[in-house]
């Protein structure tokens, strides 16, 4: 069983994989990382937007490979509510059915300076990385993880996310069964 996962990132890629461990433990899968197209922002700056990224990078892995039994995109984004900016990711599944599981991560409040840097165009991980003074936190714990000493890291909380986008491929999936895109 083959899943295809639209993002070459290290931290994505052990999170689908952990999630779908847990969530079907008798099942070897096969995991294969590809680039595909979000067509939104760099930085989705909605939750709107941040799931439309996601469908769409679904939609571009359909397009170019259909061996695959599931297909998964994890998109993370941020929105600012009143004066606060905060930081969440979506993940969507499409079966190769066209059955389709979305998950939204927690979201967490992200320090000003970063957020003064997103607003003046910077990518989160970008911020991240100045703010912080690290490199390339955006393949490794993030702000998630730096924020909370890693007891929370972006690969656990994505995970988390994919095993609830999972819930209509499990044990209630009769549930789900008109749940198209």
């Amino acid at each position: 069983m083959k899943v295809i996962i639209a993002s070459e990132n290290p931290v994505k890629q052990s999170a689908v994989e952990i999630g779908f461990q847990k969530t079907f433990p008798d099942t070897e899968y096969e995991y294969v990382g590809m680039k595909a197209e979000s067509s939104v922002k760099d930085q989705p700056d909605t939750d709107e937007e941040t799931i439309t990224g996601a469908r769409n990078r679904i939609a571009h892995l359909k397009k170019e490979d259909h061996n695959a039994q599931y297909y998964i995109a994890i998109e993370g984004g941020i929105e600012k509510i009143y004066d606060k900016m905060f930081a969440f990711a979506w993940v969507v599944i499409e079966d190769e059915n066209g059955k389709v599981g979305e998950a939204r991560t927690g979201a967490f409040e992200l320090p000003p300076q970063v957020a003064k840097l997103i607003e003046e165009g910077i990518e989160l991980g970008i911020a991240n990385d100045q703010v912080f003074g690290t490199e390339n936190s955006k393949h490794k714990n993030g702000a998630l993880g730096i924020l909370t000493n890693d007891l929370i890291t972006r690969t656990s909380e994505y995970a988390n996310a994919v095993v609830l986008a999972l819930i209509p491929f499990q044990k209630h999936k009769e549930l789900y069964n008109s749940q198209k895109r």
